[in-house]
Order: structure tokens, then sequence, then C-alpha cells
């Protein structure tokens, strides 16, 4: 890019670690919420516990740090909590 303006140079230098950060959380989270899923295919009630643990930790943070919507998070989180609870009910 023939950027010429100091300050265009420096947003998009930091635009570009945004990304890389953003990358980073979004294939994070899509890592953990598929390790979830499998748990609960599986109907293994501990495994799914722990997952779900960390994929509302991963969420909320996601959302604090502003890579996804506090809403997307919630329900999110909400329709996580509510796979592994069917899970936990059908046993």
């Amino acid at each position: 890019m023939a950027l010429r303006i100091k300050s265009a140079k420096k947003k998009h230098r930091q635009s570009l670690k945004k990304r890389a950060r953003n990358n980073f959380v979004k294939t994070t989270l899509k890592t953990k919420t598929k390790a979830l899923l499998s748990a609960v295919e599986e109907k293994d009630t501990e495994k799914a516990n722990q997952q779900l643990k960390d994929v509302v930790s991963a969420f909320d943070k996601a959302a604090t740090k502003g890579v996804i919507h506090k809403k997307n998070a919630s329900r999110n989180i909400s329709r996580y909590s509510k796979k592994v609870q069917n899970i936990q009910s059908g046993d």
C-alpha cells in the first residue's frame, strides 16, 4: 500500500494488529465451540461441563475486548448452556 501520510501509515499498522488479534480470538472461539459440541455429541457430561466453562470464558473475554458484540456472546453462551443442560437431564 502506498500510504504517504504519517497518520495513515500508523492507522494501517494498528488495523493490521487488530485484525491479527481478532482472527486469533475468533478461531479460538470456533475451536473451543467445536470441542464443546463434540462432547455434547458423545453425551459426556463431565467433559461438556469443563468445555462449557472454557467456552463461556472465551465468549465473555471476546465481548469484553470488542471482538464480538456482547449480545452475540450472550446469545451463544445461552445456546451452548442449553445444549449441556439437555444432555444432563437426559441421563
